[in-house]
């Protein structure tokens, strides 16, 4: 899929992919030695972009962004364009690592001390032949990024999962990629550890469906309110004020 072909919200590049052409691209992206920064860029993400000029200049870099939020979805449609589907970090990790084979080693990198130990084991528990080479919480304070590049390097990963949140990780990303010699594929996946490692639990199903997520993380999460407000409210204004520029 051509760069030409990408949907653009808020003059942020989204692939327009299904979660199966996503997967794809990535096991493509590990077969091929020099690295790719992937990301998965939210409502909330796109928000952030619109403010922080070296975020939004890096997501135009990326090779490969995963529309991660219903929201995304909607704006394609309201702005006359399409994403077939939505494409979350969690499910794609779940995915390319149960297609993973064991010469595609992977590292875990971020989240709180322990929960990518736990996040590890338990995707290694449901597919035997994935081989997951460290783990590291670390930070993404310029003051760290030695260690963790160290650790990256002594365990030479192919896959690298990063949990920073956004805009940190893809920030570390850009900055620190080309210091990973190994790694094919940089990959931030936000949250992912803690669902993987059961420390947050994921909306049902028909809520994911109808795109009421955010009401789900409201109610467990009630601290969350302002980065659902951006979510649910201030991407939405943005894009509608966005349109009407464009157009007039």
């Amino acid at each position: 899929m051509s760069a030409l072909s990408r949907v653009t919200l808020l003059g942020v590049p989204l692939d327009p992919v299904t979660r199966e052409e996503a997967l794809i691209r990535l096991l493509s992206f590990l077969e091929e030695p020099f690295p790719h920064h992937v990301a998965t860029p939210n409502s909330e993400m796109l928000v952030e972009a619109s403010r922080n000029p070296a975020f939004h200049s890096l997501l135009g870099k990326t090779a490969l962004n995963l529309p991660d939020s219903a929201g995304l979805l909607l704006a394609a449609r309201v702005t006359h364009q399409h994403l077939p589907q939505r494409v979350t970090g969690i499910d794609t990790v779940q995915a390319l690592c149960a297609s993973l084979a064991s010469d595609h080693p992977v590292f875990l990198l971020g989240a709180r001390p322990g929960v990518a130990p736990i996040a590890a084991a338990a995707l290694m528990a449901k597919n035997p032949q994935l081989r997951i080479v460290g783990t590291f919480s670390g930070s993404p304070r310029s003051e760290d990024a030695q260690a963790i590049i160290d650790h990256i390097n002594a365990a030479a990963p192919h896959l690298l999962l990063i949990a920073f949140g956004a805009p940190a990780q893809d920030l570390w990303i850009a900055d620190h990629l080309n210091d990973l010699p190994s790694v094919r594929v940089a990959m931030g996946v936000g949250g992912t550890f803690d669902f993987l490692a059961g420390e947050r639990k994921r909306a049902p199903a028909l809520l994911q469906k109808l795109g009421l997520e955010w009401l789900w993380r409201l109610v467990l999460e009630p601290r969350r309110w302002k980065r659902i407000w951006n979510a649910v409210v201030v991407f939405p204004l943005l894009v509608v004020r966005h349109r009407q520029n464009r157009s007039s």
